[in-house]
């Protein structure tokens, strides 16, 4: 059993910790002899899965741009060469591109590690794992973690390390996807020609996408920023989530003119982008877009997203596209092994996608890459130009809320989980029988609720989150006012719930408009 020291790094199907100092009241913990011990636990983990000795195994290591990501990186490789592993050294890297060295025919790696925690703030970093099978799961985390707690290894062996540039491999299989993809009868090698696209890639790691994909594509990516990787993210957070980013990336669509901008966050597993009239394209809009060019190809498939999407989303998929829409808990792998689940049961689902950008397509190995979706939006946006139209046009008819408001309230106890589970089975009851409050049927986490125009014209959901002791609030109204309305029909029924904070949800419902 995981010990609370040990519990702590555990981030679902991650490893997360803290890297740098920096941070008040925030001490590093991701030491070089933790990094070892869970670099060994996986090199534990990995023979016992394959039942192959170390020395018969590659294992891939690389990293996004954070400053501790080399040296932890380095604490990863002393331990796996001392168990005899053969270790490919990529260092910066997408954490996407990991995952493909387990597969790539060439390389064909039996694990990966990345180094990353994503769009969390620089002082973090973590360790996420591979095989050819996918990311791990939570469980092999534990296993692994339960390895490193009890400082588990094999034997002593001496491997080898192997410099390797699998970036640019990564990315030449991204430029021929686009040429088959757009399969230009008179600029085949560069079907970009003419086109205008900007990166911000946040200096995270995605600024190899310009240089690597785009320039050999024939775009004009003039007006690109923040390409340099650096882990102290001068400019603004790499998360496609985040207003000041996308406000960044606007801004340079609209100054340079292009035809689209894309974003990346730190480690490209997420993308966001801004059509050429500066509207920004990520959240409900990325996935009605992604959706229109998937349901075209596969007419009546199921797209899987998470909990939080809205109502618009779901008539635009049901009702404009032909498709079957799909709710499912949050968490990127949450809706990824449910998209694997429905294929399973013979439903095809081509997509699984979550509102933060983790999109996972059928045909990439349900991998959720931030690179090869806006590649797909590249690809398409060039098949429309040949027939004179734009990518913006495949949003035509999307509803969209005229309010939407998140609020997230902590749980003041340590044993949070039964107590926010009493909140929401409460309030289920309630909501059954409380008139023009309606319980959503196609709900899988926490509780969904709508409401008729007089009651606030939207929808509420209330749910516990993954892993910390709050419960995020998600509403959203098709009325100006509505979801002011909805807030308090909902805050006079939780108010009495003393271990909850409330306060948030009544300071917003307080506010002056």
């Amino acid at each position: 059993m995981l010990s609370k020291e040990w519990s702590k790094f555990k981030s679902g199907s991650d490893i997360r910790g803290v890297a740098l100092e920096g941070v008040k009241d925030m001490p590093v913990d991701l030491t070089d002899e933790v990094v070892e011990r869970m670099a060994a636990g996986f090199g534990v983990w990995l023979v016992e899965k394959l039942d192959r000795p170390a020395e018969q195994l590659k294992i891939s290591v690389g990293h996004d741009s954070r400053l501790s990501g080399p040296r932890m990186k380095a604490a990863v490789i002393r331990a796996l060469t001392r168990a005899g592993f053969t270790c490919y050294d990529f260092s910066l890297m997408s954490t996407p591109g990991m995952f493909m060295s387990c597969v790539n025919k060439e390389l064909s790696c039996d694990g990966a590690i990345q180094l990353t925690a994503s769009h969390h703030p620089f002082n973090r970093n973590g360790l996420k794992f591979f095989t050819k099978d996918g990311g791990l799961e939570g469980k092999d985390i534990t296993e692994i973690l339960a390895y490193a707690q009890d400082n588990a290894s094999l034997p002593e062996k001496e491997g080898k390390v192997i410099p390797y540039d699998f970036l640019s491999v990564y990315a030449a299989g991204l430029v021929e996807t686009v040429r088959k993809g757009v399969n230009s009868k008179t600029s085949y090698d560069k079907p970009l020609s003419g086109f205008k696209v900007v990166v911000d890639a946040g200096n995270g790691a995605g600024g190899f996408y310009v240089q690597k994909v785009l320039e050999p594509l024939g775009a004009d990516t003039s007006g690109s920023q923040f390409l340099e990787p650096d882990g102290s993210f001068p400019n603004h957070i790499p998360n496609p989530e985040n207003e000041e980013a996308m406000h960044a990336i606007t801004r340079a669509v609209l100054n340079s003119k292009a035809d689209i901008g894309l974003i990346f966050d730190t480690d490209v597993d997420r993308a966001g982008a801004v059509d050429s009239t500066g509207r920004e394209i990520n959240r409900n809009r990325l996935i009605a877009l992604i959706s229109a060019i998937l349901l075209e190809e596969t007419p009546g498939a199921t797209i899987v997203t998470d909990s939080i999407t809205s109502s618009g989303l779901k008539l635009f998929i049901q009702n404009k596209l032909g498709g079957k829409h799909h709710r499912f808990k949050r968490g990127y792998k949450n809706v990824i092994n449910e998209a694997i689940r429905l294929n399973g049961e013979g439903i095809y689902c081509p997509l699984a996608i979550e509102t933060s950008g983790h999109a996972a397509l059928k045909e990439n190995y349900f991998l959720d890459d931030g690179a090869y979706l806006v590649t797909k939006l590249l690809i398409k946006m060039a098949q429309l130009k040949e027939e004179g139209k734009k990518l913006d046009n495949l949003l035509d008819g999307l509803a969209e809320p005229a309010e939407s408001k998140e609020i997230r309230m902590n749980l003041l106890l340590d044993d949070f989980k039964p107590y926010g589970q009493q909140i929401i089975d409460e309030l289920a009851a309630f909501a059954a029988k409380e008139p023009g409050w309606i319980p959503a049927e196609d709900n899988y986490e926490g509780i969904r609720v709508a409401f008729n125009k007089t009651d606030g014209d939207g929808w509420f959901l209330l749910r516990l989150s993954l892993h910390d002791p709050l419960m995020p609030l998600n509403i959203e109204s098709d009325s100006a006012g509505g979801v002011k309305i909805i807030a308090r029909k909902l805050y006079e029924v939780i108010k009495k719930y003393d271990k909850l904070d409330t306060a948030p949800l009544k300071s917003f419902i307080d506010s002056a408009d």
